[in-house]
C-alpha cells in the first residue's frame, strides 16, 4: 500500500505539502495541489482517518442530536445535514433522544464529550447552560436548528412558529372562513421550544386580529402523526354544535390525517372543509395539501455551513447568534372559499356519515 512518502516522491514535493493538500488545511498553490492529487490518485493513496485525527486533533465527525426520529421534519433536517457533511468530507453520528431524560443526560455527559466528534448540531432542543458549558469546555462548536431563539450563546437557525401559524390562519381568513378549527399539539408534546403552544398562539392571534372570538371548542390536541390528526379531526367534525368550515393543522402529517377523516365522513375537501398544514411534507403535493413550507433540509445544510465556518475560520465579520430561516405559503387544492353559510351552518349533524369510514 502506498504511503505519504511515495506520493511526495512522485509529486516532487514534501510530505508536509502532501498532508496540507489532502487534508485541506493550510495554503497550497493550485498547480501543486493538482500534482499531489494526481500522484495520490495514481498510487491509490487514501488519507488515514486515524492518522489525520491524531495529527490534527480533528475526527472529521459531527454529532447530530434529535428528540426522536419519527418526525418527518427531524429526519429531513438530518438528511440535509448529512448531504452537506459529505460534501465537506465529514461523517455524521446520530443521537436519538426518544428514550427520555436519562438518555439525554447520558448523551450530553458522556458520548458528546468523548474525543470522537468535532462539533454538535442540536435539532429542536433547548440546551441547558450546563450542557453548553460542558461542550464548549472541550472545544466543540454547537449549532441549534429549528429552535425558538438563541440558546446560551449558541448560534441558532430559528423559525418563528407563531408567525408561520398566523400566516396559515390568515390564508383561511382571506378565503372567507370565520369558523376555523385547529388541530395542534398537546402540552405533553410541547418540546423544548414550545412549538405546539407557539403555533396555537399564532392561530389565535390571527383570529383576534380579524375580530373573531377564539373558541376552545374548535381546538383538538393530537400527537403530530397522521393517526393523531385523523382522530382529532373526527372529534371536530362529528360534534353536534356545528363543525368548522376550515382546519389549520400544526403539521402536514396531522393535516393529511384531517383530509382522510373528512373524506371518511363523506365530506369534500375543500368544498365542505378546507385544510392547511405546516412543513411541505413530501406527501403534501400528493394530497393536494396547502401548507407553509419551512425547508428542513435547507436548515440542516445551513447548520453545517455555520459549523464549517467555526471549524475552519476565515477572516470575516461574525454572524448574528440568531439566524431566522424562511417560510413560504404553498397553495394547493385543499383550501377554497367556504360554501354559502346556509350550506354548512347546521352540518354538525353527520349521523348519516358516521361509521362509514375505517376506524384508525
Amino acid at each position: 500500500m502506498a504511503g505519504i512518502e511515495d506520493v511526495a516522491r512522485l509529486a516532487g514535493v514534501s510530505t508536509a505539502t502532501v498532508s496540507r493538500t489532502l487534508s485541506g488545511r493550510g495554503p497550497v498553490k493550485p498547480a501543486t495541489r493538482l500534482k499531489v492529487e494526481a500522484a495520490a490518485g495514481e498510487l491509490g493513496y487514501v488519507v488515514s482517518a486515524s492518522a489525520s485525527s491524531l495529527a490534527s486533533g480533528r475526527t472529521k465527525n459531527i454529532g447530530v442530536v434529535v428528540p426522536f426520529l419519527g418526525s418527518w421534519f427531524f429526519s429531513s433536517v438530518v438528511e440535509g445535514a448529512q448531504r452537506a457533511l459529505l460534501r465537506n468530507g465529514y461523517d455524521l453520528t446520530l443521537y436519538n433522544l426518544s428514550g427520555g431524560g436519562d438518555e439525554r443526560a447520558s448523551v450530553f455527559e458522556h458520548f458528546l464529550l468523548r474525543q470522537r466528534l468535532d462539533a454538535v448540531i442540536a435539532v429542536s432542543l433547548e440546551l441547558t447552560e450546563h450542557e453548553v458549558d460542558r461542550l464548549h469546555a472541550v472545544g466543540k462548536p454547537i449549532v441549534g436548528v429549528g429552535v425558538g431563539g438563541p440558546s446560551n450563546g449558541v448560534r441558532t437557525l430559528t423559525i418563528d412558529d407563531a408567525a408561520v401559524a398566523r400566516r396559515a390562519t390568515e390564508h383561511l381568513l382571506a378565503l372567507g372562513h370565520t369558523r376555523i378549527g385547529h388541530v395542534g399539539g398537546s402540552k405533553e408534546l410541547d418540546l423544548d421550544f414550545h412549538l405546539p403552544t407557539n403555533r396555537r398562539l399564532g392561530y389565535e392571534g390571527a383570529l383576534e386580529a380579524a375580530e373573531i372570538a377564539v373558541s376552545v371548542d374548535l381546538f383538538e390536541p393530537a400527537n403530530f402523526t397522521m393517526r393523531g390528526g385523523y382522530q382529532a379531526t373526527r372529534r371536530l367534525l362529528e360534534r353536534d354544535d356545528g363543525r368548522p368550515s376550515a382546519i389549520f393543522a400544526a403539521s402536514d402529517e396531522m393535516a393529511i390525517g384531517c383530509i382522510l377523516a373528512a373524506r371518511d365522513l363523506g365530506l369534500s375537501v375543500p368544498h365542505d372543509v378546507s385544510v392547511i398544514g405546516i412543513d411541505d411534507h413530501n406527501l403534501a403535493d400528493f394530497f393536494g395539501l396547502t401548507t407553509m413550507a419551512q425547508f428542513p433540509q435547507a436548515q440542516g445544510e445551513k447548520a453545517v455551513d455555520i459549523l464549517m465556518e467555526q471549524l475552519h475560520p476565515r477572516p470575516h465579520e461574525p454572524g448574528d447568534l440568531n439566524l431566522p430561516m424562511p417560510f413560504e405559503l404553498i397553495t394547493r387544492s385543499s383550501t377554497a372559499p367556504p360554501r354559502a353559510e346556509s350550506a354548512y351552518r347546521g352540518a354538525g349533524d353527520l349521523s348519516r356519515h358516521r361509521g362509514t369510514g375505517p376506524v384508525r
